[in-house]
């Protein structure tokens, strides 16, 4: 009897901590994801006055690796939380035809607008400034991009280092120093 709770306890443990519903368009459904008209100047309005950062989530159907992030990754508490705490996420469909109004004042289709910023892989997610000068268009004026999947600990590395603004800092330490940092402080509090 033992083994046997041992072994649906181990299966337990091994499920995701929160299954990502699939919406109508076969994209993963989180509650922290915003329901917007897609007019990124207004997004971004909405984003500044909640004194949150605007992340704009680019997924398609059927993509593994976006199952992967919202099974493994965006589940853990500590990813949840702080995009519950620091993020206006919008999400955008690479192949979707809904409007996307672009920060340089042009309006055209999702799948337009993720040709237009150069996006060829999901999930990618460009991370806004709190201003965004005229002309310029989300993939010009975005402080960061998230090209893939990553681990929970290189998502929480590039969470905190979009939030706390390190890349206008004046230091050498780019987004791969910081990780780097990050890893070797994590490495070096678990052998203490």
């Amino acid at each position: 009897m033992t083994r046997f709770l041992s072994l649906l306890a181990a299966m337990l443990l091994a499920l995701p901590l929160s299954a990502a519903e699939l919406g109508d368009d076969g994209l993963h459904k989180t509650d922290w994801m915003r329901e917007t008209f897609k007019d990124l100047r207004e997004d971004l309005q909405e984003a500044n006055a909640e004194d949150k950062r605007l992340m704009l989530m680019v997924e398609q159907r059927g993509c593994i690796y976006c199952t992967r992030m919202h099974e493994q990754v965006f589940p853990r508490p500590e990813i949840d939380s702080y995009i519950r705490e620091h993020f206006f996420v919008v999400q955008i469909n690479l192949h979707g035809d809904t409007e996307v109004t672009d920060f340089d004042g042009e309006a055209l289709s999702e799948k337009a607008a993720t040709r237009k910023w150069g996006l060829l892989f999901t999930p990618s997610i460009l991370f806004l400034p709190e201003e965004v000068p005229d002309g310029q268009s989300a993939d010009e004026a975005a402080v960061a991009l998230m090209p893939g999947a990553f681990e929970a600990a290189t998502t929480l590395d590039m969470l905190t280092w979009v939030n706390e603004k390190r890349y206008a800092l004046d230091t050498d330490e780019d987004f791969q120093r910081y990780h780097a940092r990050r890893i070797r402080e994590r490495a070096s509090a678990n052998a203490d």
